[in-house]
């Protein structure tokens, strides 16, 4: 069954971001993919988007910086943070700031179908931790 609301991926690393945009489609959502912040806030999905999941590390902006983008523009696009290279710091200040997930690469399958469901549910419970 799949679910129309749409989840935009947004990662510079190919191989993650094809990979990633497989295992969303695979839990049943539709799925765009964008290399770059930049080119996610070009597209004429953003304002069509449901859930954001996006790297922290990118170059151009990163992904912490797209969510504050999205939320000083006005867009209350949930949002999900990925990365390679956790940070305690980096991630409380993104849940205080109103990420709903701050996930570790490689992504846990259930853990993101849990945050991808409280993303598009608010108020579903989820273990924040990753």
């Amino acid at each position: 069954m799949l679910n129309r609301a749409l989840i935009s991926i947004v990662d510079d690393d190919q191989t993650f971001r094809e990979s990633m945009h497989q295992l969303v489609m695979s839990l049943g959502y539709t799925v765009e993919a964008f290399p770059s912040a930049a080119d996610f806030l070009a597209s004429r999905l953003l304002r069509e988007t449901a859930c954001l999941v996006t790297d922290v590390q990118m170059p151009g902006m990163t992904g912490v910086e797209l969510h504050r983008h999205l939320v000083d523009a006005g867009y209350a696009i949930p949002t999900i943070l990925v990365t390679a290279y956790p940070d305690e710091a980096i991630r409380d200040q993104a849940l205080r700031d109103g990420v709903v997930c701050f996930l570790s690469k490689p992504v846990d399958d259930k853990h993101l179908d849990r945050c991808l469901r409280s993303a598009l549910q608010p108020g579903t419970p989820i273990d924040d931790k990753s």
